[in-house]
């Protein structure tokens, strides 16, 4: 019998309010299904075989459900917080009690009434626990391929702030920082991720950017009002920090000196010493 997974037990004997049901090893104690965890409503026989899932209960007896929960225990799951308290956070899978997210289990700030990936685990009390430290249970064996596009939630980052991401459902991907322009942290959900490299090891490597026409045409939109509100000027040119470039437009200095250029050339813009002026 597996806490936090589905079994398949046998109905030994029933009473008013549920059936005990059994692995059939001797070791193992007989488990209740309170009649209010059974799904569909009927004639349920002595011998029977039901298919249900172990939890223990808040007084820490196992209990056994025919309800479909969000996780089973060694799975990643994106799963709902629900409450913040002084002994950690919890999170529904779909129980009339939630699972706790101890505080050493998490990695970064999490809110109530937010989703994130969790991965779900049996704690040294045989009680179901979650954590956001997900990083080992990501799969590395997929079907993305370059040109893809997925969705997912930042959990960390490199030490060179290389974004790692969960792509939905479990595969472990990163974003390198020249990738993403805006000002992404751990818990961000992120649409619309592009692959662009599958790695050897079967990671997969993400752009958060949009393709460059998309990138190049918004840039130059942002530059034109940015000009527009300032009196049709702008302190920037192709010899400007890319660090300012990266904070004011979110972009890289590549993609700046480009969009001036077609800027300069379709007679938008020109550029002084100083920066740059509406034509």
């Amino acid at each position: 019998m597996e806490i936090g997974k589905r079994n398949k037990l046998k109905v030994v004997r029933e009473k008013e309010y549920g059936y005990f049901l059994s692995s059939g090893k001797i070791a193992t104690k007989d488990v209740l299904i309170p009649k209010s965890n059974i799904v569909e409503k009927r004639d349920i026989s002595i011998g029977d075989i039901m298919d249900v899932f172990i939890y223990r209960d808040s007084q820490g007896r196992l209990v056994a459900t025919e309800k479909n929960t969000k996780a089973e225990v060694g799975q990643i799951a994106i799963l709902k917080v629900t409450d913040n308290t002084d002994i950690g956070s919890f999170v529904d899978i779909g129980l009339e009690r939630d699972v706790l997210v101890p505080f050493s289990e998490k990695k970064y700030m999490i809110f109530e009434e937010e989703s994130y990936p969790f991965y779900l685990y049996v704690d040294k009390s045989d009680r179901l626990a979650a954590t956001t430290d997900i990083d080992m249970y990501l799969l590395r064996e997929h079907e993305l391929k370059v040109g893809d596009i997925c969705q997912g939630y930042v959990y960390g980052f490199q030490t060179n702030m290389t974004a790692k991401v969960c792509i939905l459902p479990n595969i472990e991907g990163i974003i390198l920082r020249d990738e993403y322009y805006t000002s992404i942290k751990e818990g961000d959900f992120l649409d619309n991720l592009r692959v662009i490299k599958i790695y050897e090891d079967g990671r997969v490597g993400l752009s958060a950017r949009s393709e460059r026409k998309e990138e190049m045409d918004e840039l130059q939109t942002k530059i034109y009002n940015y000009m527009l509100g300032n009196e049709g000027y702008m302190r920037f040119n192709d010899k400007s920090n890319p660090e300012d470039l990266r904070i004011v437009f979110g972009t890289s200095k590549k993609n700046f000196k480009r969009t001036l250029g077609f800027m300069m050339k379709n007679n938008i813009i020109y550029q002084e010493e100083d920066g740059c002026y509406l034509k």
